[in-house]
């Protein structure tokens, strides 16, 4: 009971300081909040002192940054969210629309990613319900590709094509329910593919399992089996399906803008920029409960579904030795990358030729040009060396805190739920309030929220980890916790952590091309991949080579980290033949011992 009562007097510990510190943000940054308000209002109007003195005035912000927040928190606490200081409308009403308007959006989307994994999946479930699955992973290049896909890059398609260019489905505004179709598969695709290839890292396991094996002996058909394999892996994938639901509420910034749709991520990026605190609070806020609601829900969902073998410590473990990957497709893509790479060093990625705009590719030009001339192949090979070079070090670190964080789940619990809930954005304006606009804004931003699922993945395997059946017999044999943890547990746990890392690996080099809308990340005229994307997006009708280029570099690049990830797998465990031949030995030896020399 006291620990339950500590993470709650924590997790509002860090709601609190979130909302407190968003509350800080305009004093954070040295910028007057009045002049940014006067701007988001009216752009031609001239920032006058008098004008200035008027709109501090009209806000209270003369009595200092601790005078507006604890008129705001004073309040919120009477059910009054304050008035939008641009538009001076109500802010709980707009806010609850905007929640709304993402919640149907999240909700549509959700059911394209649960169908995007069964999908992945589906082949990996085939074979495993025939008892021909042989420890092989489910999935393959086409969900790494799919999964490293940037979220704006897939909006902008589909709206043009199928929008535009077809007009089978409206492409622009929130009218109606169809709507949602096109920014729910914007969203849902990439999402899924993550949550399929994290589902079929636990499915061989799953059908490994003496229940498994006795269901199949029993004449039970495959689709029963495979119905309750999912059913089994489920519980430890409910925790990133939570962060999977907060994301695709607050975190939905980039479809929702190219789509126009109104949700709360569209709302809580215009009120950051304009510092419309009111509004900025609010929102967050609302992510922050959703967030908690999210976990309470999944956590609860898990229990049910795991049943007393979760207390008892009676689960089989899932994480059982895989086949040994297959060599030949990690080379293939990293020498196809290599050579990419490669041939565009040699090149110059600065050099303008305006007379060979959006060329299509060509022998002198084999990925084509740009809307300046410049030849994309050198601008994706000198742009790998930042993009990958700085990734990995933010994967790396970000490997490491998710781990470590993920061991003591009491503390990271509420910690993830606070950080997931804020909008990247926003993230990225507050590490900049704080250290500064520099070259590590950047990679302080994506590293400050890219451990989150990590952490929750490790703590979700660990809770299933520590039920099992060995466990429980290594710890009445008398084992430690060090012993455990670095001889049992973490040998399991780590591999698909790892595994998991790397399929975000594409994603933290677009989370860093994100920021420069911001001016915040790579500005031009850096090669950086997601910089290719942003500034060749406009073009993409035209001449769709110039986003295809660094979006193939991409995908490249998950196809890659998943494909060599496939090679991690937890060291094999004597299998109970082993063991009962070993505990037989001494026994045997015995009695073929003489009488006399016993």
């Amino acid at each position: 009971m006291r620990q339950r009562v500590a993470v709650a007097v924590w997790r509002v510990i860090l709601a609190g300081s979130l909302v407190c510190g968003i509350g800080l943000l305009p004093w954070l940054t040295h910028t007057d909040p009045a002049y940014t308000v006067l701007k988001a209002r009216s752009a031609e109007r001239e920032p006058t002192p008098q004008v200035l003195a008027g709109i501090r005035e009209q806000l209270g912000l003369d009595g200092g940054p601790t005078h507006v927040l604890a008129r705001w928190l004073g309040g919120l606490l009477r059910g009054d969210a304050g008035r939008s200081w641009i538009s001076g409308s109500d802010v709980l009403p707009e806010v609850l629309q905007a929640l709304g308007v993402s919640l149907l959006l999240m909700g549509v989307a959700l059911l394209v990613a649960v169908l995007t994994a069964g999908i992945v999946c589906a082949r990996t479930l085939r074979l495993g319900a025939r008892r021909g699955l042989g420890g092989r992973r489910s999935g393959g290049s086409l969900s790494a590709v799919l999964a490293s896909l940037p979220e704006f890059l897939v909006a902008s398609v589909l709206a043009t094509v199928v929008g535009v260019q077809w007009g089978w489905l409206p492409a622009l505004g929130w009218y109606g329910p169809q709507w949602t179709v096109l920014p729910a598969l914007a969203l849902g695709l990439p999402a899924g593919a993550v949550l399929g290839r994290l589902l079929g890292d636990l499915l061989p396991g799953a059908f490994g399992e003496p229940w498994a094996l006795a269901a199949a002996a029993r004449g039970l058909t495959g689709r029963s089996i495979a119905r309750q394999a999912v059913r089994r892996c489920v519980p430890a994938l409910l925790p990133n399906l939570g962060l999977f639901v907060v994301g695709l509420t607050g975190g939905a910034v980039a479809a929702e803008q190219v789509f126009d749709i109104p949700g709360l991520g569209r709302n809580t990026l215009q009120a950051a920029l304009a510092q419309d605190l009111p509004v900025l609070q609010a929102g967050t806020l609302a992510l922050v409960l959703l967030a908690a609601c999210a976990t309470g829900v999944t956590r609860f969902t898990a229990r049910l579904l795991t049943g007393p073998a979760l207390r008892d410590g009676a689960l089989p473990s899932l994480h059982r030795p895989a086949a040994a990957a297959r060599a030949v497709l990690p080379l293939l893509y990293g020498g196809v990358l290599l050579a990419v790479v490669g041939s565009g060093l040699a090149r110059d990625p600065l050099t303008l030729d305006t007379g060979q705009r959006l060329r299509a590719p060509s022998l002198h030009h084999p990925l084509g040009t740009d809307a300046l001339g410049r030849d994309l192949l050198a601008r994706v090979g000198h742009g790998a060396l930042d993009t990958l070079l700085l990734a990995s070090a933010i994967s790396a670190a970000a490997l490491l805190a998710g781990v470590l964080l993920g061991l003591v789940p009491r503390v990271s619990a509420p910690l993830v739920d606070t950080v997931n809930a804020v909008p990247p954005v926003l993230v990225a304006l507050l590490v900049t309030a704080a250290a500064g606009s520099g070259a590590a804004t950047p990679a302080l931003a994506v590293g400050a929220v890219a451990w989150a699922p990590l952490a929750t993945h490790t703590s979700s395997l660990l809770r299933q980890e520590r039920a099992t059946l060995h466990i429980t017999a290594t710890e009445g044999l008398g084992a430690g916790r060090v012993h455990l943890l670095r001889y049992e547990l973490l040998p399991a746990v780590l591999p698909p952590v790892l595994r998991h890392a790397l399929l975000r690996l594409p994603g933290v080099a677009l989370a860093l091309a994100s920021l420069g809308f911001l001016g915040l990340g790579a500005q031009p005229p850096s090669p950086e991949w997601g910089l290719l994307l942003a500034e060749n997006q406009p073009y993409a009708e035209r001449a769709p080579w110039a986003v295809l280029a660094p979006a193939a570099a991409l995908a490249l690049l998950g196809a890659l980290a998943v494909s060599a990830a496939g090679g991690l797998r937890p060291p094999r465990r004597p299998s109970p033949r082993t063991v009962q031949e070993v505990e037989r030995r001494p026994v045997a030896e015995a009695e073929r011992e003489p009488a006399g020399a016993r």
